[in-house]
């Protein structure tokens, strides 16, 4: 350690193999004096109220709940700001108050998703391996969109219901079996969204379920975007940003790469050839296809190359 660095006041988190592993600011083990007393006084009025839940309330949790309650966005290093304990606190109970409601809990346990091969012949939403980070990525592809066959297989409030299950499964299966993988905390996801042969009637038809799917992404599951790539953006795509973008915080705009046909040098940069699809310039050929493999570090049954 430098002379002009500051010794952490976290210690580092449990697990970690990576010896070149390097917190960034605001994350367990890169904690200032006042960050690490602003945690420990949430997680204690959480205790003291009776609403702390340590299975999903974690100090991991609990910073990315008072990352997304910082409302300055204009700084790039928001974590080293101000850490405002009585909004993250007022952020997270109406979060714990939309379990409720949404029966976060009854979803876990018993929804399935027995039309998933159907739906993904006209609207692919897929995990699939890491990227270069560690991170799980994540693939929409909104230009298969078949809006008259996804209704007549499936309801809106199935789809949603799906969309927070897998959220779930990202927190608690694909970000902790990515971490061991990796050797260090891996507390994001690396999106990719496909627009080719998205045409403005299909997307206004389905505006609706990507506006609660997004709001529920942000509001309910903070911070957990690292890197998001919009591809084949058509040339009708400034009308739908322009509808998609105020459903976004700054700080999501801020992480979005809109992309056009060329993106396959910018993807690879940051995915393993190996690792990404061959539809998107990668080498993967999963044997029941992609989409359907759920391969990665979570799921080491999964089916290999074909």
């Amino acid at each position: 350690m430098s002379s002009t660095e500051q010794a952490s006041a976290s210690p580092m988190p449990e697990g970690i193999t990576d010896p070149n592993y390097k917190p960034l600011p605001g994350r367990l083990g890169n904690l200032t004096v006042p960050q690490q007393h602003a945690l420990d006084t949430l997680k204690k009025q959480l205790q003291e109220e009776g609403h702390f839940v340590p299975e999903r309330m974690d100090d991991a949790t609990l910073l990315r709940w008072i990352l997304r309650a910082i409302v300055d966005t204009s700084d790039r290093f928001l974590r080293a700001r101000k850490f405002d304990v009585p909004k993250t606190k007022a952020m997270l109970l109406s979060a714990e108050q939309w379990r409720k409601d949404f029966k976060v809990d009854d979803v876990v346990k018993n929804f399935v998703f027995t039309e998933k091969k159907e739906v993904d012949k006209y609207y692919p939403q897929y995990y699939h391996k890491m990227d270069k980070d560690g991170r799980p990525v994540y693939i929409q592809r909104l230009g298969k969109l078949d809006i008259n066959a996804l209704n007549a297989i499936t309801t809106q409030e199935r789809q949603l219901q799906r969309f927070v299950l897998e959220y779930e499964k990202f927190l608690t299966e694909r970000l902790p079996a990515c971490s061991k993988a990796v050797g260090h905390p891996v507390e994001t996801s690396c999106t990719i969204m496909d627009l080719s042969g998205v045409g403005l009637t299909s997307f206004y038809r389905v505006k609706d379920y990507v506006s609660q799917a997004a709001g529920i992404g942000q509001d309910r599951y903070p911070e957990c975007m690292g890197k998001f790539y919009i591809i084949n953006a058509p040339w009708a795509f400034s009308t739908v940003w322009a509808i998609i973008k105020p459903w976004l915080d700054e700080v999501t705009v801020a992480k979005i790469d809109i992309l056009g046909s060329g993106y396959k040098e910018k993807l690879l940069a940051q995915i393993p050839a190996e690792n990404l699809p061959v539809d998107f310039g990668g080498k993967c050929k999963c044997a029941e296809g992609c989409s359907l493999s759920d391969a990665g570090p979570w799921n080491p049954q999964a089916n290999g190359e074909a």
